[in-house]
């Protein structure tokens, strides 16, 4: 199960983007708990999925929440803004919270490899669960998930698509790691 008890009110607000909508989850206290890019053919989120699995329902939130992340995603787009301060909540386990926190120290405008984030978390074996991690990020771009890349330094999976990893990329003006840190 992937909430405690009790089960925490979820709603949700539609962020657009110049990427395209996306899906802004919070929790009853304005905490983000998922943020996601809609998909044309209005396809379930990834976020929505999760909470489809727990029996859950979300109602449209409270606007005086979902404006901040509006404001920071405008601003981030618009590259007035590197890092984000924002409250969040996303339901994970230990090792996907330790990786989603290493993710936020990854600085803008660089992009690491699956290995050298698992080198960064000393845990040099762990690189297809430091991609499984990754994956399961339910908070996109705030979570920079997109700049993990392949070992080659090819872009891999991103659930917004591969397009908009690539667009995250360059408006960071992110540099592909020039060497792994693996020995």
């Amino acid at each position: 199960m992937i909430f405690a008890d009790p089960i925490p009110s979820i709603t949700a607000g539609r962020v657009d983007t110049p990427l395209g909508p996306m899906l802004a989850l919070v929790d009853a206290a304005g905490a983000l708990v998922g943020l996601d890019f809609e998909g044309s053919d209005g396809t379930p989120t990834f976020s929505q999925r999760r909470l489809a699995r727990e029996g859950l329902q979300t109602g449209p939130a409270d606007p005086i929440f979902i404006r901040p992340i509006a404001d920071q995603l405008a601003e981030y787009f618009a590259g007035r803004r590197r890092v984000f301060d924002l409250p969040m909540a996303p339901f994970g386990t230990p090792f996907q919270h330790q990786v989603w926190a290493a993710l936020c120290d990854i600085p803008c405008g660089t992009a690491l490899t699956y290995r050298d984030m698992a080198l960064r978390l000393d845990r040099p074996q762990a690189a297809r669960a430091v991609g499984a991690a990754n994956g399961a990020n339910p908070i996109s771009v705030i979570v920079p998930c997109h700049r993990l890349v392949g070992s080659d330094g090819t872009l891999t999976a991103y659930g917004g698509g591969l397009h908009r990893k690539a667009a995250l990329l360059e408006l960071e003006g992110a540099r592909p790691p020039i060497l792994s840190l693996a020995v």
